[in-house]
Formats: structure tokens, C-alpha cells, sequence
């Protein structure tokens, strides 16, 4: 009975979640979402047991149930490299997701019941095998998880991480065994102007700060990160304390003391859309406080637009870059060094338009702003 249910809700959590980014995809409509969600979490759960349950037994035929069992992690696992490529179409590719789920979960009807019969239950006891508990069974499967699967997962998700941190960076940062990397970039104008473009992250070593800090000429002009909130509309101050502390690191706020003519040269917070406020103030709630009684129901309540994703990257990159873009502009003709210590993901369009403003690459340095296994904080 475990089995005929687990392959009826796998079969209608298909058929949902295809019509569910169906309505979302062509007509902007989240009218399925919140049933989606309710039956997602009991399919997850019995492909959990179910594939627990084949190591422990071979009753089940593997040649049946493995292919749902896995289907939702080798999704997974299989869209992180479309993710980093094709970014901008997640919501085709959920829905061609969800047209192959329905696609299996069909494809393993037909197998079980020899045509689309729609017998219940749908898997016949004398379909089952007839040994209950088998040592080889059970060793092969552990032996395969634990020797074979972990490992072979582990590799291919830090393959994909890195894949994904160099291309959104465009090689201002980068994933190696050493730690996590940032590639600072000196470009150089035929006036002898230049403009030193620092990947910074929120959270880093302190000695990467101090010796960044340090590196800093006294006659240049450090155009600075650093959204305001002069009309207080952010309910939750952001802050990093929290990841910092979780990863053993400093935050960039407390260590990042820069020499030269320090100049403010972010927007204020009123300049997002109200969306995008409202989203901030949730996230920086929850990364404050955590899930709670408190937090976990307005998490619940949240929803978003069809458009909400461009609107924020516009928003949290794109007005603050050709804000960004504008002080460089106004500090040219008044310095002869622009030092620009800004979060890696604006780097990537920073370097593309002062390149078309005519400077070229004349000088890049490494640095390691977090170092695995420790001995960044001294």
C-alpha cells in the first residue's frame, strides 16, 4: 500500500507542479503554489523512506521505484550547471522539469500495470519479490551510498560551485583548495588616470583587510560601498555578525579601515522599490533571529511577483552600479587614483563600462579572502 501511494502522490505532485509553473510561466498566476507546497513535502518524504526501505529489503524492484526515489536529487543536481548558464530562464526550465516528472511518473505506471489501467493499488503484491531481508542486499547499499554516491555528489557540487563563482564574477573571484579568492584589477586610461577595481566580500579574514587596508596609497580616492537608510526604512539593520561568527571570520565593517580620501559613493535605500525594501527587512529578520514561532509564519505569508527577481538585481546592482559608474565619472578629472572596494558581484559591469570609457587591464594581483582550515584571523 506504501508503494501504490507514494507512486499515486509522485504522479499528482507531477501533474501540479507542471500546471502550477504552467499558470506561473504564461499567465503570471500562483493560483496552485500553495497546494504545491503541501503535497511537495509528503513526496520528498516517502521517496526518503522508500529508498531507505530498498536497502533494508529487496521486496521492492529497484528497476521501479529507484527512478522516483531519485528523480528529485538528480534534478537537482543536474540543473546547477543550467542554473549558472541560463540563469534568466529558471522558470522555462521548471516547467520542463516538471513536464519530465510527469513524463516518469507515467513511464513507471505503464511498467507497473502493464498499460494505463488505473487499478488500485496500483503495485500488485505478487509484483514484490518474495526475500524480505537480504545481508547482500543491504551491504551493496551502504557500500554504493557511502563509498560511491557521497563522495561523487561532494565532488560534483564544489565542481559546480566554482564553475558558478567564476562565471557571476567573471574571474573577480574564485573557488580553490587554498580558499576563497579575489582578483583585484588595475586599469589604466592614456591620461596616466587609473582606477583599481577590489573585489570585497562582507565576511573574510581580518589579516585580508588589514594588509587590503594597508595597500591603500594616502593620495588616492576610495570610493566606498555602503547603502544609507537616511529615511529608516530598513526594520532590521543589516548585519553580517552573525555568518561571521558562524564561519570563524571577521566582518568586513569592523576590520576594512582604508587609507586616502575615504568618499561615500552608495545610494540610499529609498531608491529601491518597496518590494525589494519589504524583502530586505524579512531576510534581515530571519538572519537575525533565525526561524522561530515568530519569523516561520511571516515566511509562510511572503509571496512575490513573476518580475520580482529582475526588479531586485536591478535594484541591489544595477541602480546602485550606475550610481557607482556616475562617482567615478565626477572623481576623474579631480584624481589621478580611483580605488573602487566594492562587493564582487558588481565588479563584472564596473569592469566592463570603464573599459568602454577607454581604460584596458594593466594589472591584476590574488588575494585570499577566506582561507579554508583557518589562520586568516591572526
Amino acid at each position: 500500500m506504501l508503494l501504490s501511494l507514494f507512486v499515486a502522490l509522485f504522479l499528482a505532485d507531477a501533474v501540479i507542479s507542471l500546471a502550477d509553473d504552467s499558470f506561473i510561466l504564461f499567465f503570471d498566476s500562483h493560483v496552485l503554489t500553495g497546494i504545491r507546497g503541501l503535497l511537495a513535502p509528503f513526496v520528498l518524504l516517502m521517496a526518503v523512506v522508500i529508498y531507505v526501505l530498498m536497502g533494508l529489503t529487496p521486496m521492492i524492484p529497484k528497476r521501479l521505484f529507484l527512478p522516483l526515489t531519485l528523480f528529485n536529487p538528480l534534478v537537482v543536481l543536474a540543473t546547477f550547471p543550467l542554473l549558472i548558464y541560463f540563469f534568466g530562464r529558471i522558470q522555462q526550465l521548471a516547467c520542463a522539469i516538471s513536464f519530465y516528472q510527469v513524463v516518469l511518473g507515467l513511464f513507471i505506471l505503464y511498467r507497473i500495470q502493464g498499460g494505463f489501467k488505473f487499478r488500485w493499488p496500483v503495485l500488485a503484491e505478487n509484483q514484490l519479490h518474495m526475500r524480505r531481508f537480504s545481508w547482500r542486499n543491504l551491504s551493496v547499499f551502504v557500500l554504493v551510498n557511502v563509498l560511491v554516491l557521497l563522495p561523487l555528489t561532494a565532488v560534483y557540487i564544489a565542481f559546480c560551485a566554482r564553475l558558478a563563482v567564476d562565471h557571476f564574477s567573471d574571474g573577480f573571484m574564485a573557488l580553490r583548495s587554498e580558499g576563497l579568492i579575489v582578483q583585484s584589477r588595475k586599469y589604466a586610461r592614456t591620461d596616466g588616470k587609473t582606477i583599481h577595481l577590489f573585489p570585497m566580500a562582507h565576511v573574510g579574514d581580518s589579516d585580508f583587510y588589514q594588509k587590503l587596508s594597508q595597500s591603500f596609497p594616502t593620495n588616492a580616492t576610495v570610493l566606498m560601498e555602503g547603502v544609507t537608510d537616511n529615511g529608516n526604512l530598513l526594520t532590521n539593520r543589516i548585519t553580517y555578525e552573525r555568518m561571521a561568527a558562524s564561519l570563524g571570520v571577521a566582518e568586513q565593517q569592523k576590520e576594512f579601515m582604508p587609507r586616502g580620501e575615504i568618499v561615500p559613493a552608495d545610494v540610499d535605500v529609498e531608491v529601491f522599490e518597496p518590494a525589494t525594501i519589504d524583502f530586505l527587512n524579512l531576510v534581515m529578520l530571519f538572519h537575525s533571529k533565525g526561524v522561530n514561532a515568530q519569523t516561520f509564519p511571516l515566511l509562510m505569508q511572503y509571496s512575490e511577483s513573476s518580475h520580482f527577481q529582475k526588479q531586485l538585481f536591478d535594484d541591489l546592482l544595477g541602480k546602485r552600479n550606475r550610481h557607482l559608474l556616475q562617482e567615478i565619472q565626477t572623481w576623474l578629472p579631480k584624481s589621478e587614483q580611483i580605488i573602487v572596494p566594492w562587493g564582487a558581484a558588481h565588479m563584472p559591469e564596473i569592469g566592463r563600462e570603464i573599459q568602454k570609457a577607454g581604460f584596458r587591464v594593466i594589472e591584476t594581483e590574488d588575494h585570499v579572502a577566506i582561507r579554508f582550515g583557518g589562520g586568516g584571523n591572526q
